[in-house]
């Protein structure tokens, strides 16, 4: 254990420590009152889509009888609910909230689990220890996000050491993951697992510049990452460093990021992948329009070529950016066709996406906005086109009551020979998909004393 942990988990120990001495002494100093909330969530979405998420099978890649297969047809129902219980005094927080989530008629009905369970005690200063299954949402979340669209979400079971004030913030996260079959049979072998890494290190920083409307974040990640139990327990590290700005005055906002990802992948090569994005807002009235570009490395050859798949010389580095534990949704065309689902095979060629957002509000609580994407891969592969073709996106919500939202939308894609290809999409000028959902959200008991 290096020296920058202990440091870390010995502040861990100390601040609560710390946050007991800002509690106020005695009868004659009254306790700030203790206050519990208790909200409910459901949200209910039913989706159509034609096209697209081919099933892979062993058909040599780029063989047009082998690929070619009946374009898909599905239709259903999915559902969430939450209750989430929070608990505040001057102090101390803490919050449970067990979740129930799946498709409707779902072989086992579906998952149940506790999305969020944790405590946080601040201490003077702006000093503050979290520890518990925490959902992490940082700058846009495009790195790093709770990613809220799909049913279950995503939170990390992990230690937060935090200080915000003056309009610095700084978090440091720790995690540690283990299978709870090995605890008899001694190891320390990680799969297959409830989080996708064995070990996680993060370090993010912000800074909001006083009478200037400029943010700043910088992130730096160590992911610690197994491949299976013929790894010996051996531990590759990934790590990823860049930042993110916002620039926002008056009814503008301009946003960028850059990430490098360097280190190892599970089954130990070498990474050297990298992504950049831009996005320019300007909202006048009740109307306005977003311009954005991502692009994101992308590999010549597959990581783990298989037998008789296009590109056996199995390259030395990886190229192809990895959006980790990120909000994907939120990016890259609403269809979800990449980064969410893979390519051929978990092939990652990167992706360049430009894209244009309209959005108007004629009423108070109600939004509609009309989106185009180019999609095109990053990099150059023989024999095959760059564009992988154009999305269109239609989506509109209301809000009925504080507590009632329905959104809905459409999107229709028409691809190329290469989306047909890397993405196994027959009938590539027809992939659409549509969806409607119904968010319930009520806060059904709060009390303070």
């Amino acid at each position: 254990m290096n020296s920058f942990i202990k440091r870390c988990l010995l502040a861990a120990l100390v601040l609560p420590a710390l946050a007991a001495t800002g509690q106020p002494a005695g009868d004659s100093i009254p306790a700030k009152p203790n206050e519990l909330n208790i909200n409910l969530q459901f949200m209910g979405r039913g989706e159509s889509r034609y096209g697209g998420m081919m099933p892979e099978d062993d058909a040599v890649f780029g063989d047009e009888e082998e690929t070619e297969q009946k374009t898909p047809t599905s239709n259903f129902l999915l559902g969430r609910t939450r209750l989430e219980i929070d608990y505040k005094r001057d102090w101390l927080e803490a919050r449970v909230t067990p979740q129930h989530s799946g498709v409707w008629g779902q072989a086992g009905k579906g998952a149940f689990n506790l999305y969020e369970t944790w405590v946080k005690m601040k201490a003077p200063f702006g000093l503050f220890a979290q520890v518990g299954r925490i959902a992490l949402d940082y700058d846009d979340e495009r790195i790093i996000g709770s990613d809220d669209w799909a049913m279950a979400s995503s939170s990390h079971d992990v230690l937060r050491l935090g200080y915000e004030g003056h309009g610095h913030k700084a978090h440091v996260m720790l995690a540690y993951n283990q299978n709870a079959d090995v605890l008899s049979t001694g190891g320390n072998a990680y799969y297959n697992g409830g989080q996708p890494y064995k070990t996680m290190q993060n370090l993010w920083y912000h800074y909001d510049f006083p009478k200037f409307p400029l943010g700043v974040s910088v992130l730096f990640m160590n992911i610690g990452m197994q491949n299976d139990p013929d790894a010996k327990e051996r531990t590759w590290y990934q790590h990823l460093l860049g930042g993110y700005a916002s620039f926002q005055p008056k009814r503008w906002k301009a946003e960028a990021s850059y990430y490098h990802q360097f280190g190892h992948n599970e089954f130990g090569m070498k990474i050297d992948a990298w992504m950049m994005s831009t996005k320019l807002n300007f909202q006048p009235a009740n109307y306005g329009f977003t311009v954005g570009y991502d692009y994101l490395s992308g590999d010549e050859y597959f990581a783990v070529p298989p037998s008789g798949a296009i590109g056996m010389s199995q390259h030395k580095v990886i190229k192809g950016f990895s959006t980790v534990y990120g909000s994907h949704h939120q990016f890259y065309g609403a269809m979800d066709f990449f980064y969410v689902s893979t390519y051929l095979f978990g092939f990652t060629p990167g992706l360049q996406n430009a894209y244009l957002n309209v959005n108007y509000k004629p009423i108070k609580g109600l939004n509609l906005s009309a989106s185009y994407h180019y999609l095109a891969i990053a990099t150059k592969l023989d024999q095959i086109d760059k564009s992988l073709g154009n999305e269109f996106e239609l989506q509109g919500s209301y809000a009925i009551t504080r507590d009632v939202i329905i959104s809905l939308g459409g999107s229709f894609m028409k691809g190329t020979e290469t989306m047909k290809k890397l993405k196994r999409s027959s009938n590539n000028n027809t992939l659409r998909w549509g969806w409607i959902t119904l968010i319930v959200n009520p806060r059904i008991f709060s009390f303070k004393w």
